[in-house]
């Protein structure tokens, strides 16, 4: 396998080629066909002119193509930047740009947001589909790629997550760091996944959780998963039942879709294990879905950071409504208090997490990434319970959690005050049955102007991606504020709880 992620597919294809691999609509590809589908992708990449260690901007949904341009990116020793698929232009402009991308792989869905960047004219652009003048098409790579020395430490992912100054910053997550990840998920005594599992792969692979934590975890087993481009609750039940899941990672708003489905229980009868992480799962919810399925749920917690496991109730295999379980093996955790020192059992404090599959710190200089004994503060408050199990509470930052991806506030607030009629706007998290959080902006307009929430709502749905926009407008005459000006968000959530 060696220093290099993908060298699990290479793995993977040598212990079963013949077993399937990928499963997306009437597609499907064993390991043998990922393993040369992952070569032209590096080989081609590399026919591009990108130097090892160069940026490539993954825009592409859940699919084949994903999976062999992430895998070929690391192959051809270059660095994926995976680009949710509903970006805008500014916001594929502004990763592409921050990230210093010299090529953005895309197809049908992101073409627009993708075309209509401002990415530079020496950026090289790769389609899945028919190319337009100047962009080549991803089906003509092909050959065997000249495949560098990696060593650990080596850049293979730059996610960009959570920024409390605007916009996202890009997290450094090293070669090293996603494999250590994938072992000490796959070292659990109750495995997450198992050679014989059939994974869906519903979760968005620009996210962390399905990237590393469950298509990695897949590849390390030469499983097979079923890759969902667009999560309709009716239609992937169907895709369950007939493609013969075992195993479900998700995100509670996939869950609660699912447990008001007439149907629910049959269509999971040979599923095994369904396991939930990237936001908070209410204890209610949890029981809804156990009682509607019968299955029971366990919950993690991780962070983008970790690579991004840290902790699971899959470590004894008892799940466990309301907590995260214990870390996981090789993680360390420990709860400090705002002096920084230890807290007492059972009293709430920071989460920092050591261990191998920590980050190398942000893009681009590595900084504020783990300390010189290697602890990194999450940010997130939590307390160990009676049975040893964390169990979450708050979080310190502003960030608020949609479906378990991040959105910053000040990026909200500064797409809204663009808006010639607003005067002064201010977005917190507020709770959400679905999504963990929905986002709330209090937009106060500008004297004598006419503002609706509708207007607000209409300005930011092309500035923002659908996760990142406001859910509810309130349009208020003022906002709280501070002695020294700024504004009191406590107090908003406090109004809207």
């Amino acid at each position: 396998m060696g220093a290099n992620l993908a060298g699990l597919v290479r793995a993977a294809a040598a212990a079963r080629p013949g077993h399937p691999a990928l499963v997306a609509g009437q597609r499907s590809l064993t390991w043998a066909q990922v393993d040369a589908a992952v070569d032209a992708a590096a080989a081609g990449m590399q026919a591009l002119g990108l130097a090892p260690g160069a940026r490539v901007a993954l825009a592409l949904p859940n699919g084949p193509e994903f999976v062999a341009a992430y895998f070929g990116v690391l192959r051809a020793g270059l660095v994926a930047v995976p680009v949710t698929a509903g970006a805008t232009a500014p916001e594929v402009s502004h990763l592409a740009g921050d990230a210093g991308a010299r090529a953005v792989v895309f197809d049908r869905t992101t073409a627009a947001a993708v075309r209509g960047a401002d990415l530079g004219a020496d950026v090289r652009r790769v389609v899945v589909g028919a190319p337009a003048p100047g962009e080549t098409a991803f089906a003509a790579f092909s050959g065997t790629p000249r495949e560098p020395d990696t060593a650990p430490e080596d850049l293979a992912v730059l996610l960009y997550t959570a920024g409390t100054s605007g916009r996202p910053k890009g997290a450094m997550l090293s070669h090293r760091a996603l494999l250590a990840n994938v072992e000490q998920v796959h070292d659990l005594a109750h495995p997450a996944v198992t050679p014989d599992d059939v994974v869906l792969v519903a979760l968005p692979l620009s996210h962390l959780y399905a990237l590393n934590g469950t298509l990695a975890q897949v590849v390390r087993c030469a499983a097979t998963a079923v890759l969902v481009e667009r999560f309709d609750p009716v239609e992937t039940l169907a895709l369950v039942r007939d493609r013969g899941v075992t195993n479900v990672p998700g995100a509670p708003g996939l869950f609660l879709a699912w447990s008001t489905q007439p149907g629910l229980r049959a269509a999971l009868a040979g599923v095994r294990l369904l396991v939930t992480g990237a936001a908070p799962m209410p204890a209610a919810v949890v029981e809804q879905v156990t009682t509607a399925t019968g299955l029971p749920v366990f919950e993690g917690y991780g962070l983008t950071e970790a690579g991004p496991a840290v902790s699971s109730t899959l470590v004894e295999g008892r799940a466990k409504p309301g907590c995260v379980g214990k870390p996981l093996p090789g993680v360390e955790v420990r709860l400090l208090d705002e002096d920084g020192e230890e807290t007492e059992e059972g009293d709430p404090g920071e989460v920092c997490v050591r261990g191998a599959n920590l980050f190398s710190g942000y893009w681009p200089d590595g900084a504020d990434g783990p300390d010189a004994q290697g602890w990194f503060p999450t940010g997130d408050v939590a307390y160990v319970d009676a049975d040893g199990d964390l169990v979450l509470v708050d979080r310190r930052i502003e960030l608020i959690l949609v479906s378990g991806f991040n959105v910053y506030p000040r990026e909200v607030e500064a797409a809204v005050a663009t808006h010639p009629a607003v005067a002064e706007v201010a977005v917190v998290g507020v709770p959400h049955p679905a999504t963990g959080e929905a986002v709330k902006a209090f937009v106060v307009p500008r004297a004598g102007a006419d503002l609706t929430p509708e207007d607000v709502l209409a300005h930011v749905a092309p500035r923002l991606a659908r996760f990142k926009r406001p859910t509810i407008v309130s349009v208020v005459e003022s906002l709280p504020h501070s002695a020294t000006g700024k504004v009191a968000k406590a107090r908003l959530r406090e109004e809207s709880s």
